[in-house]
């Protein structure tokens, strides 16, 4: 019996896993990675490392981030704890859905895991204080593979739900989409 329904996105190979927790006087089980369950999404790929965040404060942006060339990796993102307003970058020239995004709430209460394929750029916004999240790779986290894309790009225009109360200098200083897209030439 599966305990996970998955969805395609609007981002090509892109889907929202909706577990079904299980719940009784003890309390409750909910499965949250099944290769058999998201076998459409995941395929053959293998986990290989699993990463926690924690941002403190709401309003916070992490991203918009990825791996790029060999080291390219999807991942599982799932919210333990808080709120986020999670978003996926297609930022492959080939795809059917180059230079979209999409929104996913991703929250305990919903229990709803994201899969981001590779070459599709990650960020998130939190929605609530001590927001936590899970994250499951299918490559290794490789510094000299590490990219990144500029939150509010225009041309991505990407609809974040609050103003911007933290990020990092680091991602404040990404490139815009047409740098990146330029550096790949």
């Amino acid at each position: 019996m599966s305990t996970n329904e998955l969805t395609q996105l609007p981002i090509e190979g892109a889907y929202v896993a909706q577990s079904k927790p299980h719940a009784d006087s003890r309390g409750s089980f909910m499965r949250l990675f099944c290769a058999h369950d998201f076998g459409d999404a995941h395929g053959t790929r293998d986990i290989v490392q699993i990463n926690w965040s924690h941002t403190v404060t709401a309003g916070t942006v992490r991203g918009m981030h990825f791996q790029a060339g060999e080291n390219a990796d999807a991942k599982w993102v799932r919210c333990m704890e808080g709120r986020v307003w999670d978003v996926i970058v297609d930022l492959r020239p080939a795809s059917s859905t180059f230079m979209r995004w999409h929104a996913v709430e991703l929250a305990p209460d919903n229990a709803r895991a994201v899969f981001i394929p590779e070459g599709c750029a990650h960020g998130f916004q939190t929605l609530e204080s001590d927001s936590r999240l899970l994250y499951l790779h299918t490559q290794f986290y490789a510094p000299a593979a590490e990219r990144g894309v500029a939150h509010d790009d225009p041309q991505l225009a990407i609809a974040w739900p609050r103003a911007v109360t933290m990020m990092s200098e680091r991602d404040r200083s990404l490139p815009g989409v047409a740098q990146y897209l330029s550096d790949l030439r």
